[in-house]
C-alpha cells in the first residue's frame, strides 16, 4: 500500500438521496458501488475498513417550494451526514461518501471544512452545481451544493455549520452543461472552470497540475467530489443526467491517480450512480474502481 494516503483506516458512509433531482434511482447508488466489491478490495490492499451504513432521508410528503424542491428533507439528511462524517474524522479515519445525488455534498464537504478549516475542492462534473434558489431553472437542489459550501447560497443547505470553502480554492473539471446565470456567478465568485473542451485541448495532465495547485494553495488539502456524469455516457450509462462528450475512463482514472499521488486528498464523494439506468452495474463498478484508484490501487 502506498503511504501517500495519510490514513490506514477508511470509513464508508452512504446517503440514499434522490430528492435533489427529477429522475429517481440514485438512492440505490451506494448499494450498487458496494456490490461491485469495493469493501473487500479495499481490505485486500491493506486498509481497515468500516462500513457505517447509509443515511436515509425522511419520507417526503410534499415538494415544498418549487425554487428548492424537498428542501426540508434534503437539509435534514445532509445535517445527519455532516455529523457522521465529522465522527469519521474524529476516529482518525478517511471518509469515502457514496451518493445519492450531488446534493449530499453540502453535508460531506462542509464536514471536511469544519474539521480541517481551510480546504480546497476539486469538483468533477458535467454540471456546475453553482445555482441557488434565485437562479436555478429547475429548483433541483442537486444543482446547488457547490454554491452552498462556498458561501454563495442557498444558506439553508449549510445552516448546520459556519464552515465555508473559498471559491478561489475551488476547481470544476469536465464541465459542459452550465446554465447561463450559473456561468456568470461562477466567474464572479472566482471558481476555476476547466470545460471538457479545455481538457481535450490542453490535456488532462496539465489541467490536473493547475487544479491541484489551486486547490492546495494555502489549504490543508482537497475534498474530491466526483459526479459520475462527468464521464462520457458510453462509459458510464447509469447516471440520471447524462451529457454527451464527457471525460474518458482513462481521464477519470488519471484524475484519481493524480489526487492520490498529491498526498493531499482529505475525502472522496462519488455521486449520481443510478442502477435503474445502468447496464449490468457498469457505472457502479467503474465508481468503485475510481475510488480504489484514489486510495492507491494501481495496475503496477
Amino acid at each position: 500500500m502506498n503511504t501517500s494516503l495519510q490514513h490506514n483506516a477508511i470509513s464508508i458512509i452512504g446517503s440514499q438521496m434522490d430528492l435533489g433531482a427529477f429522475r429517481k434511482g440514485v438512492d440505490m447508488g451506494p448499494l450498487a458501488i458496494r456490490h461491485a466489491g469495493l469493501i473487500q478490495k479495499m481490505r485486500d490492499i491493506g486498509f481497515a475498513v468500516k462500513d457505517c451504513g447509509d443515511i436515509v432521508p425522511m419520507v417526503a410528503t410534499s415538494e415544498g417550494s418549487p425554487k428548492m424542491r424537498y428542501e426540508k428533507e434534503i437539509n435534514d439528511a445532509n445535517e445527519r451526514l455532516f455529523e457522521k462524517v465529522l465522527s469519521i474524522y474524529e476516529d482518525d479515519s478517511f471518509p469515502v461518501i457514496l451518493g445519492g445525488d450531488h446534493s449530499i455534498a453540502a453535508g460531506s464537504v462542509s464536514a471536511t471544512a469544519e474539521h480541517y478549516g481551510k480546504i480546497g475542492i476539486i469538483w468533477i462534473d458535467a454540471h456546475g452545481d453553482f445555482n441557488d434558489e434565485l437562479i436555478s431553472p429547475s429548483g433541483n437542489m442537486h444543482g446547488m451544493p457547490l454554491s452552498a459550501v462556498c458561501g454563495c447560497g442557498p444558506d439553508s443547505m449549510v445552516s448546520f455549520t459556519e464552515a465555508r470553502v473559498d471559491p478561489h480554492n475551488t476547481v470544476i473539471i469536465g464541465a459542459r452543461a452550465l446554465d447561463p446565470l450559473e456561468i456568470e456567478k461562477l466567474k464572479e465568485k472566482g471558481v476555476k472552470i476547466f470545460s471538457i473542451n479545455d481538457v481535450h485541448t490542453a490535456g488532462i495532465k496539465e489541467i490536473l497540475n493547475e487544479a491541484i495547485a489551486i486547490a492546495t494553495d494555502g489549504t490543508e488539502g482537497i475534498h474530491l467530489s466526483f459526479d459520475m456524469d462527468a464521464l462520457d455516457p458510453d462509459n458510464a450509462p447509469g447516471v440520471g443526467t447524462p451529457v454527451l462528450n464527457g471525460l474518458t475512463n482513462r481521464e477519470g482514472f488519471m484524475i484519481c491517480e493524480a489526487l492520490f499521488n498529491s498526498g493531499k486528498l482529505l475525502a472522496i464523494d462519488v455521486v449520481e450512480t443510478n442502477p435503474l439506468l445502468d447496464n449490468r452495474n457498469t457505472t457502479g463498478k467503474l465508481a468503485a474502481e475510481l475510488i480504489l484508484t484514489c486510495i492507491g490501487l494501481t495496475d503496477y
